[in-house]
This record gives structure tokens, sequence and C-alpha cells, in this order.
């Protein structure tokens, strides 16, 4: 028998795990996010693409290293069998290998992703989040596209208001490649090994050496060899250490790597951006599709705390376990060891694209942005102000009230057609939808959105041909307090002069746009 409409579901009403809903400012903070990364693309001459939120699921195989258990099969429905994407950069290779035609392009693509990891969502680690991606792909000079990457990620957390708060780690496959050889790593473990390494910025080393011996089988002189490097970072002096290394320098693949950060060094320096720099030995990137130079975005905060507030890279015990959550997994946004990660990375792909198409090979270089990291790490940031006035969700410019004494029929059609008046002028306004408003509601409802004016209509004033306007928050005492009388017939041209002294209405989106995103991220707290 069916249920009773009345009943109740027997199911949790709630998202799924490692999901969110976003709303109010939060929205408008994200917002500010995608438009000055975007800025910062267009600035660097790319264009957007656009691809499905699920591809084919042998399109996704075999890229992602040990990752590859975190991408999310979908069910199979009676024909191909598919899977979400897991980042933006294969569907992206798989795009340039179906359009030939195309050998290079500046590209970017902002859009969601899905994993299947352990979710710690105040953090901004997430089952599905945004990606920002920008690639070049094409053929040209050594090391120049990587250049333009690192500048243009440097431009983007200017704009973001993170100047002085960030470093990208760096690194290069081809000479953890012949770092592997000299130490004496066999070829069919490099990947493996490689995967290991990278987890040096969450573990110490005893415990990646333990993994690397135990786990993995590797010679433990061996893993000794590799730890006298890649505990190793720096900036150009590291540079030179390792270029004097002769072992090193006479690998093929070592050398190949180390003059490629020569140049690149030298690039970044003509860019003023190599301070920004860290040469870090650890950082190896599991994917599997990475051929070259490898970066990643790090900031307070990427990295998780210990029990005794150090380092989760220094930490030599493991953390405690948290509390499941209601179908057994854990959302470890309390656990202090789990950090929020890096916020940006990326690096050079140049084989991708031929392991779809057999034969055409596009070098690629690019790097993607996690906006709710970036976000969640701002909010962690800055403390709350509870003094300060709420931040605003919408953009409206103008509230149309009425008001009336005994037989006041609420002047809706009058109404209507000042807010459609204001529309057509293209001034943003609302009024309310009720036939018979009361006047503190109505203000109560500008106040509340933080409206900067209001047209007040009344039975005389009409027969006037007049209205009042009225500049919402002003002091008591002000000549203006209770509102002014202006003729309907200049509605328009009197509601734009008065906005336009406001500075465009003060709205949030215009608030947001005059202020770092630190400051933005400040309104926020104010607001809980």
């Amino acid at each position: 028998m069916g249920k009773d409409k009345g009943d109740k579901p027997s199911y949790q009403l709630k998202v799924p795990k490692g999901t969110k809903d976003w709303q109010g400012t939060d929205m408008v903070i994200r917002d500010k996010i995608f438009s000055s990364i975007t800025d910062v693309f267009k600035r660097h001459g790319a264009v957007t693409i656009d691809t499905p939120v699920f591809e084919l699921k042998e399109i996704l195989g075999g890229k992602y290293g040990e990752d590859s258990k975190l991408i999310y099969d979908l069910a199979d429905q009676g024909g191909e069998l598919c899977s979400l994407r897991y980042d933006l950069t294969v569907p992206f290779a798989r795009w340039l290998a179906m359009n030939s035609s195309i050998q290079n392009i500046k590209r970017y693509h902002i859009a969601k992703v899905y994993r299947r990891d352990q979710p710690a969502m105040t953090k901004g680690r997430m089952r599905e989040f945004y990606q920002c991606d920008f690639d070049i792909a094409g053929t040209y000079d050594a090391m120049l596209p990587d250049a333009e990457i690192i500048r243009i990620t440097c431009e983007i957390f200017q704009a973001l208001g993170w100047e002085g708060r960030y470093t990208i780690k760096m690194n290069h496959r081809k000479i953890l490649d012949g770092i592997f050889e000299v130490c004496g790593v066999p070829k069919d473990k490099l990947r493996t090994i490689s995967s290991a390494v990278d987890k040096l910025d969450k573990a110490p080393w005893t415990e990646v050496r333990r993994e690397m011996t135990e786990e993995k089988g590797l010679d433990e002189e061996v893993a000794d060899r590799i730890g006298e490097y890649v505990v190793q970072k720096g900036g150009r002096e590291l540079l030179e250490r390792l270029q004097a290394d002769a072992k090193l320098s006479g690998n093929e693949a070592g050398k190949a790597g180390l003059e490629d950060m020569n140049k690149l060094f030298d690039y970044l320096e003509t860019f003023e951006v190599l301070d920004k720099i860290s040469f870090d030995m650890s950082l190896a990137r599991g994917l599997d599709y990475y051929t070259g130079v490898i970066y990643e975005v790090v900031t307070e905060g990427s990295a998780g705390q210990s029990s005794e507030g150090q380092a989760a890279g220094k930490r030599e015990s493991k953390p405690k376990k948290q509390p499941s959550n209601v179908d057994g997994e854990e959302d470890r946004s309390n656990d202090p060891t789990v950090g929020v990660g890096s916020v940006a990375a990326g690096g050079r792909y140049d084989n991708l694209v031929s392991m779809f198409s057999g034969k055409q090979q596009i070098p690629c270089v690019g790097i993607s942005f996690g906006v709710d990291r970036i976000f969640s790490i701002t909010k962690q940031r800055l403390a709350a102000d509870k003094s300060a006035a709420p931040i605003r969700t919408n953009e409206v410019d103008v509230y149309v009230m009425a008001f009336g004494g005994k037989g006041f029929e609420g002047l809706l059609k009058e109404r209507m057609q000042i807010a459609k008046r204001l529309w057509d002028a293209g001034v943003k306004a609302e009024f309310s939808w009720k036939v018979k408003p009361k006047l503190p509601a109505q203000f109560k409802s500008a106040e509340v959105g933080g409206v900067p004016l209001a047209i007040i209509l009344g039975d005389e004033e009409i027969a006037q041909g007049k209205c009042k306007v009225k500049e919402m928050g002003l002091p008591e005492g002000h000549p203006e307090k209770d509102g002014v009388l202006i003729d309907l017939a200049k509605l328009e041209e009197e509601v734009k002069q008065r906005l336009s002294k406001l500075g465009g209405a003060a709205t949030l989106a215009d608030s947001v746009n005059g202020m770092s995103l630190d400051e933005a991220a400040k309104e926020v707290a104010k607001t809980g």
C-alpha cells in the first residue's frame, strides 16, 4: 500500500557525503574566485571549452596511478561503461586527440570533478568540487610555456589577495627518474616508488621508507640512497648542487631534467617570480601522465598538524582515528593531522594525447586550481567581526514601496509600473508581492537585503505626479532621513544619479570586486 501524503520519508534528508549546497555569501565569494582566475586566464589569451561530466571508463583508466581507485564508476545502463571525470586534464587530452586539426591552443576550463576520497568538508577536501584549469598545448621552445604557467599562477594568487602567503613547490619528473635510476630502483618500480615519495608532504621519511621497503619490496640500501636526495629543497643553489653531482648529471634523464630546470629558472627570473619557487626534491605528483616539470601551490593550512602542533610531514606517530559518520566513512574535518592540501597543482604531460590518438603527439603543460580549498583556507585565516553589517546576497538597487492611511489599497499596479520602468532603464529593482503590504515589512525587506535606495509611493504624492526617494541607512538628523520628493516623470534620471553618487549602489558584487579575497572572506566570517 502507498504511504499517506503526510507521512515523512523513510530516508535521511541530506546531501551525499563529500558534497555540499552553496548559498548566500559563500556563493558571492566563490564567484569572486572564479572571476579573478578567469580574468587572468583571458589576459594571457586563453579560450574556454567544455566536456561531458562523465567519460568512457576506458578513457580514464590507467591515467591516475594509485589514485585510480578514487574514480566513480557509473552503473551499467545496458550501454557504454562510463565514469565520472576525475580531473579536467584527461578529458582535455581526449578532446585534442578527437580534434586533430587543433595543433596548439591556450585553453581554460572551469567545471566540477569527482573523487571518491575521504572528505574533510571544512578544509575543502570534497568528493564533488570545482577545478579551474589552464593548459597550453602545442610544440614550442623548451620551458617557455612552462614559465608562463608559473607566471599566470602568481598573477592569480596576487589577484586573490594571497601575496606573500603561498609557495610554488617545483620538481621535474626526469630528475626524479634520474635519481631513482642512479640509486638502483628497478625500472618496473619507478612509478610505484615515485608515488611513495609523493607522500612526503603528509608523512615523515621513516614512514615513506617503510612503505618502499616493506610494502613495495625495495632494497633498504636503495631506499636510503633515495632518502639522501628527496629531503633536499631550496632554489638555484640546490640546482647548482645537483648539476655538480657526477652520478645524477651523468644520467640521461637526470641531465635532461636539470637542463630544463636551469632554463626555467632563467625565465622565471625574467618574469620576476623566481622568489615564489621552492625547488623541492620530495615533490613527485603521483599521476602517471606527467613527463616533465611538476609543481603544486601550498600555503599555511595545506599541511595538517600533529598532536604536538608540528606539520604533518614531520610527525612520527599516526593520528588517532576520528569518529565515523552515519555510513561508516569518516569526515576528517576535525582531524588536525589532515590539512587542506595543495591549492593548485600541475605539470607537463607530453604523451597523454598520443595515448588516445595512437600517433598524434601534442606536448602539453598546465595547472589546476582547487577553488574549494582556496576558499576554505581563506576563511580559516580570518576572524569573525560581530559588529560588521551583513554582506549582501543580491544586487538590488531600489526597493519600490507604498504606504497609506485608512482605506489604503496597496497601490500594487502602481508599484508594478514603477518597477517595470526601473527594469526597462537597467536598474535592479524589487517590490513586495503582497497586495496590501505593511510599510514596516517593506522597510525590513529592504534593510535585510541591504538595498541602498527606496522609492515610496502614496496616494497624495501620485496625484501630484510625485514620489519619494529615500537613501537607506541615513543617521538620525540627516536632512534627507525621511526621503525627498521627486517628479515621477524624472524617476529614472534621479535614481541613476543617486546610485552613481553611492558608487554603483554598493551592491555585494561591487563591494567584493573592490577588495581582496581575504577582505571578502572576512566579510563572510562576520556574518557567520
